[in-house]
């Protein structure tokens, strides 16, 4: 009788089928990986964890226009009521660059300064790709170019816009090409060359060496921002309930824990030792077609409303990361004077109010 226990293990492991012994080391392989995760994320939040807590909004005056929103007044209610510490704002090359050479900033200079009156502070999106489909934000003459022939252009929209708000007082930070090498979503396919990438955070330092560029990577993608450049920080996008139009033809939810999350800041951190923010928490639906004020608002609330929106927030926050951006404000101003549902509205002045006792 063989009273050792590792070899009474290791006998009936030989003893199974070669099936099972795969099943069983890839098992052995997930729990340990799992456990590994669990640990680095179960660290990261032990050591953020008396950081101040900081939520902001991303905010686009183009989609407020097309929710038939005021911009202005969207943006001071959210200023106003949300009270949050950071904007994450965009520069649209289509929208600043209409006539090649020709630079009208009159559009983002009145949100700067509506930051300003607020005292917050805008993460400020730059380059080709930014939030908001079409990603991709051509002027109508740069329209069909390659990649080669956009690249000085863009680097040169890319310091004007730059050179105008680097002493703005209300800048915060820069956020580099929105989630540059995601594939499957956004009509620009053909624009992710590495070495744009490179050159222009490489760009940006040059110009403003004090101000920190974030560099986004894909949603829920697995693997690890290791390659150049490396940013000052590294920002992840969070989606939870989603319409999969490919597959089940119905709505899914990502099974990925709020942990995940702070298991990539903890990898972030031990290897290049920068920090990870939340840059867009999905916080407003995801219907199955067109644009969401087209959806009834009972299609609208399969994917976010109130009580999705309050429990999000604390997905969020579970992940140990401090700085979160929610993606969607305009909705929710939406919802509070098109649709006449407060609710929402009511439960973002809730989280952001008590994100500043945590």
């Amino acid at each position: 009788k063989n009273n050792n226990p590792l070899k009474r293990i290791f006998g009936w492991f030989g003893s199974r089928r070669v099936w099972q012994k795969i099943l069983l080391v890839l098992l052995a392989v997930i729990i340990l990986w799992l456990t590994v995760m669990y640990s680095l994320a179960t660290w990261y939040r032990f050591n953020h964890q008396d950081e101040p807590l900081e939520l902001g909004v991303s905010f686009s005056s183009t989609y407020a226009s097309r929710m038939n929103l005021d911009p202005k007044e969207t943006l001071e209610a959210m200023l106003r009521d949300l009270k949050p510490s950071r904007v994450r704002l965009v520069s649209y090359w289509s929208e600043h660059e209409k006539t090649q050479g020709v630079f009208d900033f009159s559009d983002l200079d009145w949100q700067f300064d509506l930051l300003q009156k607020y005292n917050a502070k805008a993460s400020l999106a730059l380059g080709l790709r930014q939030p908001r489909w079409p990603e991709c934000h051509f002027p109508e003459w740069a329209l069909g170019k390659s990649e080669a022939e956009i690249t000085a252009p863009l680097a040169s929209y890319i310091q004007n816009v730059v050179n105008r708000y680097k002493t703005n007082p209300a800048l915060g930070e820069y956020q580099l090409e929105n989630e540059y090498f995601l594939k499957v979503f956004g009509i620009c396919q053909n624009y992710r060359s590495r070495d744009r990438l490179i050159s222009e955070y490489n760009l940006v330092k040059q110009l403003d060496p004090n101000h920190r560029v974030v560099i986004s990577r894909s949603n829920n993608a697995l693997g690890y921002p290791v390659n150049e450049p490396i940013p000052d920080a590294s920002a992840v996008s969070v989606y939870k309930r989603v319409w999969d139009k490919t597959i089940t033809k119905r709505y899914f939810d990502y099974p990925f824990p709020g942990w995940f999350y702070g298991s990539l800041a903890a990898i972030m951190q031990i290897v290049h030792g920068k920090p990870t923010i939340i840059h867009e928490l999905q916080s407003e639906p995801w219907p199955p077609s067109g644009e969401i004020i087209e959806n009834s608002l009972e299609e609208q609330n399969k994917s976010m409303d109130a009580k999705r929106l309050e429990k999000r927030a604390d997905y969020a926050i579970s992940s140990g990361i401090r700085t979160i951006d929610f993606w969607g404000a305009e909705w929710w101003y939406w919802r509070l004077t098109k649709a006449n549902d407060p609710t929402v509205w009511q439960t973002g002045i809730n989280i952001f109010e008590e994100s500043r006792s945590k």
